[in-house]
């Protein structure tokens, strides 16, 4: 199993099994998943391929083919196993993912030779057991009216939110839904986590930025028999009164090209810092 800074052979894939997993709705994931499996073919490389609702481990490493939610998925789903995914992205920013479909033989080939990096990511878990890359979006069961959030953290009483929702957040997941609702955004290696409230009604409300080993308590008032939590945008459920979130024991691992480092991908896919043009 590789750690974080070990440094990878060239002919290190040639006894290992590598996954390719591919979400079939995403447009031309068909053909890039064939093209990734010549590409692996033709370098007698022994793979498996599973959709992302498939998705099984025995595998060394994992190609992902698809968009931001199909890594998120994949990221945590071999977490447990301990297993580094590598982005391919075929959605519309592509954060997480390294690739694009153009430079797919280069990439690939970069892999291979190991000129990439593993790169731990912390995660966050309920105390339902759910998991999240992201973060985690906590709103009133009523989408028509703002709820009342009594926020604790270690067991102490921070705050009272009168907000739209809540947005606990990793240092991954703050470039996502966190920095639109004006969250502040984290290097991925910080081991923090941010809460930001959603639409807060009161100008004293500001993002709260904590260490990661710190346990954050959300309920809700006395007369709000429940409210909804969304897990990196995907998976939701209902909660009745109190949720607990803390950091997990497990890491999504990152695969991420030695020429692809965080601030970089700022600053070209979100245009970090550029001035408008003239």
């Amino acid at each position: 199993m590789l750690k974080t800074g070990d440094v990878v052979l060239n002919n290190f894939f040639n006894d290992k099994k590598l996954g390719i997993v591919y979400n079939p709705i995403v447009k031309n994931s068909s053909e890039v998943l064939q093209s990734l499996k010549n590409l692996l073919t033709e370098k007698n490389l022994r793979f498996e391929k599973f959709t992302i609702d498939s998705m099984k481990g025995g595998v060394d490493f994992v190609f992902v083919v698809g968009g931001d939610g199909t890594l998120l998925k994949a990221a945590r789903f071999y977490s447990k196993e301990f297993v580094p995914v590598f982005g391919i992205n075929l959605g519309r920013l592509g954060f997480l993912s390294q690739t694009t479909e153009e430079e797919l033989s280069s990439s690939v080939e970069k892999i291979l030779t190991g000129k990439y990096k593993i790169e731990d990511r912390l995660m966050l878990v309920s105390n339902d057991g759910v998991l999240a890359l992201n973060d985690f979006v906590i709103k009133g069961s009523s989408a028509s009216r703002t709820s009342r959030f009594y926020l604790s953290i270690d067991g102490k009483f921070v705050c009272d939110y009168l907000a739209d929702g809540l947005i606990v957040s990793t240092p991954t997941g703050s470039t996502a839904y966190g920095l639109s609702a004006g969250g502040p955004v984290l290097s991925p290696r910080l081991n923090a986590i941010v809460i930001v409230p959603i639409c807060p009604h009161t100008l004293t409300a500001r993002p709260l930025v904590i260490p990661s080993d710190e346990k954050i308590t959300i309920s809700t008032c006395d007369s709000c028999t429940s409210f909804v939590v969304v897990a990196d945008g995907q998976d939701a459920f209902n909660v009745n009164s109190k949720i607990e979130i803390e950091k997990s024991k497990f890491n999504a691992k990152l695969a991420l090209l030695e020429d692809n480092e965080f601030y970089s991908v700022l600053r070209n896919k979100l245009h970090w810092g550029i001035a408008p043009k003239k």
